[in-house]
């Protein structure tokens, strides 16, 4: 577990020293916390929810999609855990129908690493490995999104938008504070198949970065070769997800089948990812459902295909499978995914559970 965590701690500063090295303003999966994903409903369908997304869990999927809240109030929680429990991801997602063409909500986000040890100066001036001088500290990322959405004139159709903040914390020694602008169209075509639209940080989002480094800590970093990180900003390129949704009924007796394919496309250069150039780069995502009415659905999804090299230099393409079982009583829904099923992906496996609940207006408050 030690050398987990102090391995841990390496990739988490990794990143800042990077930073200061190359100059670059705008790196390379900036705020990549925010693509793990919420609820275990989409993560059991590959990430593959753009054009479904519907409830709480829309604003972050596709902010139009809070339209199709139909009660006072819609929760989405969700709780996991990462390189075997080390790192935990919390979401919850609270919406609120204004009328029946609008609606507005909030969606708080955390992904961290707690007690991470600080070996910087575990060699003491004279040379000597000094175990009492290890602290902990802990790397966290925080999103506050506040989202609105609204029906439009055309029939099926429907806008929204997140403004989001963003707050990055390693330690006492760095930080940052961002923010930024999705914005997503939903278009429901017909009974069978929807379309989504989503431009996340369509402006770019701007984060703030300051260090506070101990002179301890500087003399490390000069004396292991590395730059001094400096105050700065980081800018999150835009990303546009592209998703159709097709659904329909086999038989009749209330068994249905539904498919989405949703593009990821991402503007900060070349990624390890199906389709790239040195400009752009595209991730595909696919998800399939089967269910009973309304009472119980059964998930599957592809996704995190990338290529990857084995120690004789070949390459292959390495996808990953999820899985994933959601229930439903009246106004209760209960969801489990089993992401990268069989470890087949060189992503870590995890079993992620989430919790939906819609909430008629108090009694008390209808007088």
């Amino acid at each position: 577990m030690m050398n987990c965590l102090h391995a841990l701690a390496v990739l988490i500063l990794t990143p800042f020293i990077t930073l200061a090295q190359d100059g670059s303003v705008a790196p390379k999966y900036s705020n990549e916390f925010l693509s793990i994903g919420v609820g275990a409903d989409a993560l059991g369908q590959g990430n593959a929810f753009a054009a479904q997304a519907s409830g709480a869990s829309s604003i972050y999927w596709n902010p139009a999609g809070l339209t199709s809240v139909n009660k006072w109030l819609d929760l989405s929680l969700m709780h996991s855990s990462y390189f075997a429990g080390i790192a935990k991801y919390d979401h919850i997602g609270i919406a609120h129908a204004i009328d029946d063409k609008s609606a507005a909500g909030f969606s708080f986000i955390r992904f961290a690493v707690d007690d991470i040890p600080n070996t910087t100066q575990l060699i003491d001036n004279s040379g000597n490995v000094n175990y009492d001088n290890i602290t902990t500290f802990t790397a966290a990322d925080y999103a506050f999104l506040f989202s609105y959405a609204r029906k439009l004139k055309r029939p099926g159709l429907s806008a929204g938008g997140n403004f989001k903040l963003i707050h990055r914390k390693v330690g006492d020694f760095a930080k940052s504070w961002g923010f930024g602008i999705d914005a997503g169209l939903q278009l429901k075509k017909s009974d069978h198949w929807r379309y989504g639209l989503v431009a996340r940080d369509v402006t770019s989002t701007f984060n703030a970065w300051i260090f506070d480094l101990t002179p301890e800590m500087k003399e490390v970093f000069v004396a292991t070769g590395n730059v001094l990180p400096q105050n700065g900003l980081e800018l999150t390129l835009p990303r546009f997800i592209f998703a159709a949704n097709a659904k329909y009924d086999i038989g009749k007796k209330g068994i249905y089948g539904a498919g989405e394919l949703d593009l990821d496309l991402t503007t900060d250069g070349k990624r390890n990812v199906l389709l790239r150039t040195n400009v752009f780069s595209v991730d595909p995502h696919l998800g399939m459902e089967f269910g009973y009415k309304s009472i119980v659905a059964v998930r599957f999804g592809l996704s995190n295909m990338q290529y990857i090299k084995d120690f004789n230099d070949n390459t292959s393409l390495n996808i990953q499978p999820n899985l994933g079982i959601g229930v439903q009583i009246k106004n209760f829904q209960l969801d489990y995914a089993f992401t990268d099923v069989g470890d087949a992906s060189i992503a870590l496996y995890s079993h992620v559970f989430s919790l939906k609940l819609k909430l008629d207006k108090p009694k008390n408050m209808l007088k």
